[in-house]
């Protein structure tokens, strides 16, 4: 086993499921808990230019307080677009144009608002925790490829089976950790 190309490369599968976790996390910070934050419009994407752009590369994104987040649209032809991409984002979140300024009020969260928030952040991470699992899959399914051809004896096979099974177990506790502390973020008054 002292060929590379024949061993496991758990380093990748480990660096594939830290990528799940840290998409989750970028997510989590789109989940409003009644601040505004510029970062609630990350996943807002636009389509201008005839492709989907990141909210920062059509405007200037500043929250002036607490309650109120305003977008600074550059070109006066996306702010239709800006407007439409932000009530479509699913954040609970109704612009007002002015002009080419987008104010954004970020209002109160009700009961029923903070209840569909924690929906949201559990959708996000049962999606986290598929990716983990495909990774997984991924490196189970090489494990058998290279038994299959004789680069790995099943004791061995056994063994990183186990250390994959143990990162995936590692990384779903961090998808659950950082859940349990956004939810708890989310219903705090």
């Amino acid at each position: 086993m002292s060929d590379a190309s024949t061993e496991p490369d758990l380093d990748d599968l480990e660096r594939r499921m830290d990528g799940a976790v840290a998409a989750f996390r970028h997510e989590l910070l789109s989940l409003r808990t009644g601040r505004a934050s510029a970062s609630i419009l990350d996943p807002v994407t636009i389509d201008a230019y005839g492709s989907q752009m990141p909210l920062n590369q059509v405007g200037s994104v500043n929250v002036p307080d607490a309650r109120m987040i305003t977008i600074a649209v550059w070109d006066k032809g996306n702010v239709s677009a800006v407007d439409k991409a932000i009530r479509n984002a699913n954040l609970g979140l109704n612009p007002v144009v002015d002009g080419t300024l987008i104010r954004i009020p970020i209002p109160e969260l009700n009961e029923e608002r903070r209840k569909e928030l924690v929906k949201v952040a559990h959708g996000y991470a049962e999606t986290a925790r598929v990716a983990v699992r495909n990774v997984r899959r991924h490196g189970m399914d090489e494990l058998k490829k290279l038994e299959r051809d004789g680069h790995l004896s099943q004791d061995d096979h056994k063994l990183y089976a186990d250390e994959v099974q143990a990162l995936t177990d590692r990384h779903i506790a961090a998808i659950n950790e950082l859940l349990t502390a956004k939810e708890k973020d989310i219903l705090t008054v």
